[in-house]
């Protein structure tokens, strides 16, 4: 199964009585999920199971791509590495998903499933994650297929 991390780009700043899932991208952010999604739009297999937060800046960050996604509140802010990884059917799953969300639940993920000594890795804001679990001589491997960034793409 291959499961990719895609955290929201650079949104507005969280400022005292704000809502938090209705914060913006801001300009740049605009143009690191552009960036980023023509560069996934090319490696992304069709059928991609595409899975998004249901926070405003990471609906904006995957509507760049132009695919088909479902809002899951599994992938809102607050979430647990357990229901993320849930939410995607990590392992077991047979498709491609690729997860829209945010720190520090897509690094905990990323930590957990490649048995890091931190609890968290970190994702920069656009940046992909493309971890796959493969068989391999009767033992289940999780590998890093790639890490990019939007400066980078």
């Amino acid at each position: 199964m291959d499961l990719i991390f895609w955290r929201h780009a650079e949104a507005e700043d969280w400022t005292e009585g704000c809502d938090d899932m209705a914060r913006s991208l801001t300009p740049r952010g605009e143009k690191q999920a552009k960036r980023m999604a023509n560069w996934l739009d090319r490696q992304l297999p069709e059928g991609t199971r595409i899975i998004c937060s249901p926070a405003r800046r990471c609906e904006q960050t995957v509507l760049a791509l132009g695919r088909k996604y479902k809002m899951r509140p599994e992938l809102a802010p607050d979430t647990t590495p357990d229901a993320l990884l849930s939410a995607a059917g990590w392992p077991q799953g047979k498709s491609v998903v690729l997860l829209v969300g945010h720190q520090p639940s897509l690094g905990q993920s990323i930590s957990l499933l490649l048995g890091m000594q931190q609890d968290s890795c970190v994702v920069r804001k656009g940046a992909v994650w493309w971890i796959r679990t493969r068989e391999r001589d009767g033992d289940t491997q999780t590998v890093v297929v790639t890490v990019q960034s939007p400066e980078m793409v």
